[in-house]
């Protein structure tokens, strides 16, 4: 038998690969590899799967608690819906528009910007969101020379010099905090606002750069619909669709060691001697997690994956008596800069974003006229108030709201979700940190990262992300196994499973 010619009986089995984490990224991966002819094998370290993806009842109806939705206008997840077969259960958020609590008061946020930065200044003007001095404060980017950006920098040092400090505070570090829990004075220009970074190299003005993007992408042809779309149930259900197609999923399951093996690879998993030999590792986990367990093979891109922060964070969800407010509440909830004096960075008012929940509450208690509304607590660096016990973060989450929206009531559920070391920081050099790494890993056939911590936070980025990466190992092993060749470059007996 040739190495590239094989007799009645000799077929090698299909490759094996172990993906290392069961959130959306390693799920998906799996799915991926699966649909390519590929064995996989599921480690999950916590006893559910899902990672960042969690539902449960809050007034006997399904609610996130933790992410909620997926930009629609990417088109990975919504696609992957499609492809679960689950287009019958696509919600998209109802009327209404987020609001931002500056300055005292609710107000609505300026038309015309791009993740915070304005390119309208009449509209920034109107919006009151900054006071007049500092909308004359960002005014002068429009008369000021251009500021050279030669290399990644923070995003407050870039906006702040454009627009000022009041820019920063209120407006680009709100939206920012809502997608990282991080803080614009670290976040990377390059990698947390990369629509923002072509104009900070190309343009005199910030403020007219935004406003030509801008009004280009509304001329130019888009798909239609929504920006935001869901699923009825929570978006979490998209783990439950990717978990029934996946055979070998292993929860409190953690890998202990990664080992070069001649077929391969071979994953040690804790709590026991057992190994896992297979073709294959795809480390879909957290980037702390990858580090240690690429310390021997790559200490390089290890030491690099170690270098990436993460912020913790808290979601307070509440389900109340719509009477326990002054008026019905309005849009679909509201940001909070971190010089408000609230405890609160975010609060969102579920029932009016989701009709269905609305729907789902009155049905499931027809007289109880409950809303469900979820509030955000936590940034990156500021431990103190993670600190507090589930109870006192719901009392300062309810006292927020009290001030806010002048709440006076209890509520009749109240659930507290702790996200420990739950988002990564995209830093300065971020981009640089993720190439070295990809570039390290790829030298080793058959192994691969995704997940949050190298191509986006959001769902639609960790699932184009690892469907990337699962495309690239899935080359490189059906390539070796059409050869006979294993991951090694050898000819291998490919055989796969649990080994003492």
């Amino acid at each position: 038998m040739t190495a590239d010619i094989w007799e009645a009986g000799d077929m090698p089995e299909a490759p094996h690969v172990v993906v290392v984490g069961g959130g959306v990224s390693g799920l998906t991966a799996a799915h991926r590899l699966n649909a390519r002819g590929i064995t996989t094998t599921v480690l999950e370290a916590a006893d559910v799967p899902g990672g960042k993806l969690r539902a449960s009842p809050v007034a006997g109806v399904p609610v996130d608690a933790g992410a909620e939705a997926v930009l629609a206008r990417r088109p990975e997840a919504v696609d992957l819906f499609s492809e679960l077969g689950l287009d019958d259960r696509v919600v998209h958020p109802g009327p209404g528009s987020a609001a931002i609590y500056s300055r005292g008061r609710i107000r609505s946020l300026p038309k015309g910007q791009l993740m915070g930065v304005p390119g309208d200044l009449r509209a920034l003007a109107r919006s009151g969101v900054l006071s007049p001095a500092g909308t004359l404060r960002a005014a002068l980017d429009l008369v000021w020379p251009g500021t050279p950006v030669r290399s990644d920098v923070p995003v407050a040092s870039y906006v702040g010099i454009r627009m000022g400090r009041q820019v920063v505070d209120r407006l680009v570090e709100p939206l920012l905090g809502g997608v990282y829990a991080g803080r614009a004075d670290e976040l990377s220009l390059d990698s947390a606002l990369p629509q923002i970074a072509p104009m900070a190299r190309s343009d005199r003005s910030l403020m007219r750069a935004v406003h030509t993007s801008l009004k280009g992408r509304g001329a130019a042809p888009t798909k239609a619909g929504p920006v935001f779309a869901s699923l009825r149930g929570g978006v979490a259900t998209l783990v439950d669709a990717l978990v029934e197609r996946q055979k070998d999923l292993r929860t409190g399951t953690r890998a202990r060691a990664l080992e070069r093996t001649s077929r391969g690879w071979s994953v040690r998993l804790e709590g026991a001697e057992r190994r896992i030999e297979c073709d294959g590792v795809l480390l879909a986990c957290p980037a702390p997690e990858a580090a240690r367990l690429l310390a021997d093979t790559e200490p390089a891109a290890a030491r690099d994956l170690r270098g990436v922060e993460y912020a913790s964070m808290a979601l307070v969800t509440f389900a109340l008596p719509a009477s326990a407010f002054p008026a019905p509440l309005t849009g679909t909830g509201f940001l909070v800069p971190a010089g408000e004096g609230l405890t609160i960075k975010a609060a969102t008012f579920s029932s009016n974003k989701w009709p269905w929940l609305a729907r789902e509450l009155d049905r499931v208690d027809p007289g109880a006229d409950l809303v469900v509304l979820r509030c955000s607590i936590g940034r990156f660096g500021d431990t103190t108030v993670l600190r507090r016990s589930d109870e006192e973060l719901a009392a300062a989450a309810l006292a927020d709201l009290a001030v806010v929206t002048g709440l006076n009531g209890a509520p009749v559920q109240t659930r507290v979700t702790r996200w420990t070391d739950g988002l990564p920081q995209y830093g300065v050099g971020h981009a640089g940190r993720v190439e070295r790494v990809r570039t390290a890993v790829e030298r080793h056939d058959g192994l691969g990262v995704c997940g949050a911590a190298y191509g986006g936070v959001g769902i639609p980025a960790c699932v184009a992300d690892a469907g990337r990466e699962a495309a690239r190992l899935a080359d490189t092993l059906i390539d070796h196994s059409n050869t006979g060749l294993d991951a090694s470059g050898a000819e291998g007996t490919n055989q796969q499973g649990d080994n003492p």
